[in-house]
């Protein structure tokens, strides 16, 4: 099925999501911005986050791995940062494993940006080391461990195969078959998003039923060259290779005003994680605006009526 941001924000306005939300304070990084942050993990037993902290005027980030202090979250001490952008985690096989996306100068374009998707392994942040590398050119590329043991691989390519930013999915049997040359050709899902806009799965769920749930974002341009970025969730199907019950769960205007990196990003929700209570309801973690980060209070996406 084809989704489109106008008819999922249609939906949405229908039955609007968000019940509470809140600017998430970070210190400890002079006048840099945080955003882009996971939902917080367990690490040697302490709650982190993993966050993209950049200056404004630019993209060199570092990702940042902070620790909450009464109500502010702080750099955690004797850890290591990353020259990295957009940070994920997820346990696979008993490992924690972290990636974030690698910025380089491009070989042939002189003045541009190459990227790709770099990923760590370990028993804890502290004993990370690099396993494995995307393909050139790619972001969005998450794991999840599946009931069978099999870890689920979604993929993000764009150009030829992906225009703007479709995804795809496949399946390996263990980190170590993790290779670019698996990820690009991954087959893409049942058609999910038009040729004009684009998205990425950003987070992936293992759901009591053996389902897949994706908190993904879907975004598109407006007429002025803006930038519109939502986060959705849905369920991949893995016997059918499609997405159902795509949904958008938030909009900006759902949280307080702040500040933007530039103005075509005012309107920028980068979905960073997920946490589902036992109340039917959960929390999501985003990026605002390239520029903040905010937290939010939603019912639970992924219960089924």
């Amino acid at each position: 099925m084809i989704y489109t941001v106008s008819n999922l924000l249609t939906e949405y306005r229908k039955h609007p999501k968000v019940l509470d939300s809140d600017r998430i304070l970070f210190t400890g990084v002079g006048e840099r911005d945080v955003y882009n942050i996971t939902a917080p993990f367990l690490d040697e037993g302490e709650w982190v986050i993993a966050a993209r902290v950049e200056g404004r005027l630019t993209e060199d980030s570092d990702v940042i791995f902070f620790v909450r202090e009464n109500d502010v979250w702080s750099p955690r001490k004797n850890t290591a940062s990353y020259n990295l952008q957009d940070p994920f985690v997820s346990n696979i096989h008993g490992q924690l494993v972290f990636g974030g996306v690698k910025i380089s100068p491009h070989p042939t374009n002189e003045g541009a940006l190459t990227w790709k998707t770099v990923f760590y392994k370990g028993d804890s942040i502290n004993n990370l080391r690099l396993f494995a590398e995307g393909p050139e050119g790619m972001k969005d590329i998450r794991l999840l461990q599946l009931e069978d043991h099999q870890i689920g691989v979604f993929t993000r390519p764009q150009g030829e195969k992906g225009g703007r930013g479709k995804i795809g999915y496949t399946e390996v049997k263990s980190l170590e078959q993790l290779y670019a040359s698996l990820i690009e050709n991954a087959p893409l899902v049942d058609a999910h998003f038009t040729e004009q806009e684009w998205g990425g799965a950003n987070e992936l769920h293992l759901l009591e039923n053996g389902e897949i749930g994706v908190l993904g974002h879907i975004a598109s341009f407006d007429e002025q060259g803006n930038r519109h970025y939502y986060p959705f969730t849905c369920i991949y199907e893995r016997r059918t290779n499609q997405f159902v019950d795509m949904k958008i769960i938030a909009t900006r205007n759902d949280f307080p005003e702040g500040e933007a990196k530039r103005p075509d990003l005012q309107d920028v929700l980068f979905s960073g994680g997920l946490i589902q209570l036992e109340d039917g309801k959960a929390e999501l973690y985003v990026g605002v605006s390239d520029a903040e980060a905010h937290k939010a209070v939603i019912l639970n996406p992924f219960t089924r009526k």
